[in-house]
């Protein structure tokens, strides 16, 4: 990972289905541990649902085993575990969880350590303001910020 000072590059994976069932139904399923250890887990795995707090600070850790025997694992020989917490739970709509690998290995740990991500959101720019250059200033800025407050520059 970079120097706390840098701006961090964040990969996005989407994935959107169709799901005959209602969204009460859904989101149900999101949060029912029992299912969770059926519908979560990659095809050559199996699950157990070790802890889950189906809440808002609700903590929940998975483990996730692979069924081949020469298969090797981010957190154990065999084996992914993952843990977290909810950090959003809105009845019917939506779920956010915080969640990361448990390993010693730093390219599949995720999080920001103990900094803090900050994100700008400038919406409905004049018209007279361009985009890129509306990006830019705020890169720069964010930047100065992230160098401002890094341990070193505090001293």
């Amino acid at each position: 990972m970079e120097a706390r000072g840098d701006l961090i590059a964040v990969s996005t994976t989407r994935h959107t289905i169709w799901i005959d069932a209602t969204p009460a139904l859904v989101y149900a399923a999101l949060l029912d541990p029992e299912l969770i250890a059926r519908w979560r887990v990659p095809d050559g795995m199996r699950s157990e649902v070790h802890e889950f707090e189906p809440r808002v600070g609700g903590r929940f850790r998975v483990s996730l085993t692979y069924d081949a025997p020469d298969a090797v694992g981010k957190s154990s020989t065999h084996s992914d575990t993952y843990s977290g917490h909810f950090e959003e739970l809105l009845q019917g709509h939506r779920i956010i969880e915080c969640l990361e690998f448990e390993t010693d290995d730093p390219r599949m740990q995720g999080g920001e350590g103990t900094g803090t991500r900050l994100t700008a959101v400038h919406e409905n720019l004049p018209a007279g303001i361009a985009p890129a250059d509306n990006e830019a200033g705020w890169h720069d800025s964010l930047t100065k910020l992230a160098t401002l407050l890094t341990p070193a520059s505090r001293r």
